[in-house]
């Protein structure tokens, strides 16, 4: 069997072998990170086995250091879209898994219109497509009808200005179609990399460990070159998984020259018809330990947290490393706005706020919420995103666009009480922004856009 960069014999070496380090050996490792170097799989194993309090505490510190060096206060937030729960798959942890038997829904283009709508209302701009596995009901064509029926919703909130995608595995030939169609990122999550347990959990065409690991080579080859990946936390041990993340992060870059764009963190959690429990609990400690090893490990990548966390759990993982969020979420594909209709969603929510309560909550935290797209329509992405990123530097432009999206939330949607937060943290950051020429531009754009005009960034 060809060898992977997975190394399964290495990583449980690593776990194993590797001792709690002293102060002087953790220091230097987090000097390294706090360099924005990233870390080996060795190191991070170091990481991974600290046992002393203090030192975990110096961990977090890190962490929220190369977070805001590379990223500062400010937090993406989208909406995913589910179309379909139609699945061939029988996954144990979903509930898109063949074997339930509550009611199916594929969205039509009108359909799929008027939830895109629903979100426009409530401020969103960037949002994730989803949809099972199942090329009868769900083919590619589907897809790529269901991102032009998207892009085509305008109304007086405005419109989606990017879509990202998360579908089965497929061919570069059809990864080549969705990039055509102006996808921004394509994300596709291993789910585990430890094979034995994939394998055990996965049934029909997604049971083949070897089509999903190397199914981002494949929308690399298809022109793809924004790609995020994930693993799904309780079904092994989250430090396996932990240096699997960070292994195909560097393999990625290795091979194509760009690592990923976001990695996502989602812990199982229970669905309609589901009873896995999961089979190596995550808790809520080591849940954001794993999250500032993967920070300082990755220090370029976007880290994504959804809607299966608690709004408590969500906000400590925003100082520590998460830099985009889902927010206002449903599961179920037509389970937005009013007549919500019962059938089978993917899992169940634990933060259910809007995104309006979302949005007053993180600015409260000190956070800058971020609608911004621009890295997208900039061509910022692929390479160049990572020549920007590596170093720290995309947050030249990252400051200003999340200036100018909240202003529109702030013009569009937003209540009195989050008005008034918002302009604070708007007028905060743009006093913090050194380089003159930009900051004048900034007020420039922020003061067309109190005039009527949208879509603005740098």
């Amino acid at each position: 069997m060809q060898k992977t960069f997975i190394d399964e014999d290495r990583f449980q070496s690593l776990l194993t072998n590797t001792p709690s380090p002293s102060t002087a050996m953790l220091a230097d490792v987090l000097k390294k990170g706090r360099e924005l170097k990233g870390l080996t799989p060795e190191e991070a194993a170091m990481l991974i086995n600290v046992i002393d309090l203090e030192l975990t505490e110096e961990i977090f510190d890190a962490a929220r250091y190369i977070k805001n060096a590379v990223y500062g206060s400010r937090l993406v937030f989208f909406a995913p879209l589910y179309i379909s729960n139609y699945c061939v798959n029988d996954c144990l942890y979903c509930g898109f898994r063949a074997g339930n038997p509550a009611m199916r829904k594929k969205l039509t283009m009108d359909e799929v219109r008027e939830q895109t709508g629903c979100l426009i209302e409530m401020g969103h701009k960037r949002v994730l497509l989803e949809a099972g596995e199942d090329i009868g009901n769900n083919p590619v064509d589907y897809i790529l009808d269901a991102i032009d029926a998207i892009y085509s919703v305008r109304n007086e909130k405005g419109e989606i200005r990017r879509v990202n995608v998360n579908i089965a595995a497929t061919t570069a030939e059809n990864y080549r179609r969705l990039k055509d169609k102006g996808i921004g990122t394509y994300q596709l999550f291993q789910e585990s990399y430890h094979r034995p347990t994939y394998e055990k959990i996965h049934h029909g065409p997604k049971s083949d460990y070897r089509r999903q690991l190397y199914a981002l080579d494949k929308a690399f080859e298809g022109g793809i070159d924004d790609v995020g990946m994930g693993v799904l936390f309780g079904l092994y041990d989250w430090r396996y998984e932990v240096l699997g993340l960070i292994s195909h992060a560097a393999y990625l870059f290795d091979t194509f020259g760009t690592g990923p764009h976001t990695i996502s963190i989602p812990r199982l959690r229970p669905a309609h018809s589901v009873n896995l429990r999961p089979p190596s609990p995550v808790s809520d400690s080591d849940f954001l330990r794993l999250i500032a090893i993967l920070r300082i490990a990755v220090p370029y990548t976007g880290m994504i947290i959804t809607t299966r966390e608690s709004p408590e759990i969500r906000e400590a993982a925003f100082r520590i490393g998460i830099t985009q969020a889902s927010a206002a979420s449903s599961t179920t594909p037509g389970g937005l706005g009013k007549g919500r209709p019962k059938g089978a969603g993917q899992f169940e929510l634990s933060d259910k706020r809007s995104l309006e309560e979302i949005t007053v909550s993180a600015m409260k935290e000190g956070f800058m919420p971020s609608f911004c797209t621009a890295c997208y329509r900039r061509s910022r992405t692929g390479t160049v995103f990572m020549e920007l990123a590596r170093p720290g530097d995309i947050q030249e432009f990252c400051g200003p666009n999340s200036i100018l999206t909240l202003m529109e939330y702030m013009e569009d949607n937003a209540s009195p009480e989050s008005r008034h937060l918002g302009l604070e943290i708007i007028n905060k950051t743009l006093e913090a922004i050194e380089n003159a020429s930009i900051k004048k531009q900034t007020e420039d754009k922020l003061a067309r856009i109190r005039n009527g005009e949208r879509d603005l960034f740098f």
